[in-house]
């Protein structure tokens, strides 16, 4: 699973419509629009497939959030025998609530000590270096710093940007969800495939 939030996305409506093209002429947007609010989304594109798998849609992505994504997408195949999640290096990402889901789901029965203070859950690089363990029955692996474009559903993001945010008009944010969830739905039946990387993994030489 490639995996990674959208957030602070508008609900924007656009005051007036468009104007449709014609004859020599482009399609002309309004500018002026009203505002109804933000909506954060998470998602998880499974790399092999290439579909979104039970996107999350809230007011916010705090670390329950991220957490009940995480929990939806494995609860989608419980025939799975091991998860790997690629994410970025958000906080959100090695929290203490992952560090115990990931030992519950593992089958571990270990003391995982205090956040802040002793133990596996001590500070975020003992909790990282825990959620990348390869023996665990879910695996976090964590893009460098400043290298997002190494996470796929990056990719993924813009193609939504692109196809629907960008020249979209939404009346709230619950139109602005329903829109996204049924982008995604569309997008799973009839354009879902793995991508192709094309960089090869050379050195680039000055």
């Amino acid at each position: 699973m490639s995996t990674d939030e959208l957030t602070g996305v508008q609900a924007l409506e656009r005051k007036h419509p468009s104007l449709p093209m014609a004859p020599g002429k482009v399609e002309r947007r309004e500018f002026e629009y009203i505002r109804h609010g933000t909506r954060s989304f998470i998602i998880s594109r499974d790399v092999a497939t290439g579909e979104i798998v039970e996107p999350f849609c809230g007011p916010t992505r705090t670390e329950a959030d991220f957490l009940s994504h995480i929990q939806a997408v494995i609860s989608s195949d419980a025939e799975a025998g091991r998860w790997h999640f690629v994410v970025d290096n958000l906080d959100t990402h090695r929290s203490a609530s992952l560090v115990c889901l990931v030992a519950r789901e593992s089958g571990l029965d270990i003391e995982l000590g205090n956040k802040g203070k002793s133990g596996i859950l001590k500070n975020r690089q003992s909790r990282a270096a825990f959620l990348s363990d390869a023996s665990h029955r879910i695996v976090f692996h964590y893009t460098p710093k400043h290298a997002s474009w190494m996470n796929q559903v990056e990719i993924w993001l813009s193609i939504l940007v692109r196809k629907l945010l960008k020249r979209g008009s939404f009346r709230s944010v619950d139109e602005l969800r329903h829109k996204v969830m049924a982008f995604i739905d569309y997008y799973n039946r009839t354009m879902a495939k793995p991508f192709k990387w094309t960089y090869q993994g050379k050195v680039l030489v000055a």
